[in-house]
């Protein structure tokens, strides 16, 4: 019987061997920390992939076959790579991820495709050079924990407006100077992060979501 995942961590591969798409009942993949700058189309055929580790490597692109993994349902990590653009078809199909890391990347934008991710219930961005998300990230209704420290946004995207479970926020050391009112439309909201934002005053809006037992942090 093929094993159902593999550990590959910090094994300083540098490239991936062809034999590893042969593995095609994989649901875990753990590739992280192997200093891999491509990530070849082959593994389009691990079409049981549930869970894929590619963080702390050096990728500065990923291939259309990636968005082609339609059964990852639990966890996509791309954190400290070297991305600076995501494709629009690689959020396209993955209608059933449940946690996304794309920290500390070169990211400027993230793709209209990322609304697709209906069943996303995590995002992490951090550090990364965001100015602002795309209007699609309003479909992101399942969404729970959104951390966005560490990034460029001057104002407060409106893409985000009444998430209706997001309950946690990080925005912590971006450049905007104000709150918009409509930070009360987030009804399931327990904690805001402002920590190191400049804020240019403290809009009533913060007292209605202390108020309703949300923990600003300042």
């Amino acid at each position: 019987m093929e094993s159902k995942s593999l550990n590959l961590w910090k094994q300083q591969l540098g490239t991936l061997p062809a034999s590893l798409w042969d593995n095609t009942a994989l649901e875990t993949l753990i590739l992280a920390d192997n200093a891999l700058v491509e990530l070849p189309p082959g593994i389009a055929a691990l079409t049981n992939l549930r869970t894929l580790d590619l963080g702390h490597n050096l990728l500065a692109e990923l291939p259309d076959a990636l968005g082609q993994l339609t059964s990852l349902t639990d966890y996509l990590y791309l954190h400290d790579n070297k991305l600076t653009a995501l494709s629009e078809s690689l959020f396209t199909r993955l209608i059933r991820l449940r946690y996304l890391n794309l920290s500390d990347n070169r990211l400027t934008r993230l793709p209209a495709s990322i609304g697709n991710l209906w069943s996303l219930e995590e995002l992490r961005a951090d550090g990364n050079q965001l100015t602002t998300l795309p209007p699609s990230f309003a479909g992101l209704e399942h969404l729970q924990e959104l951390h966005l420290r560490d990034n460029r946004l001057s104002a407060l995207p409106e893409a985000l407006c009444g998430l209706p479970r997001l309950s946690y926020l990080d925005l912590r050391g971006n450049p905007f100077t104000e709150l918009p009112d409509w930070i009360v439309e987030w009804p399931a909201l327990q904690k805001l992060d402002l920590r190191w934002v400049n804020l240019s005053s403290v809009p009533p809006a913060v007292g209605e979501l202390e108020g309703r037992g949300c923990r600003v942090l300042l």
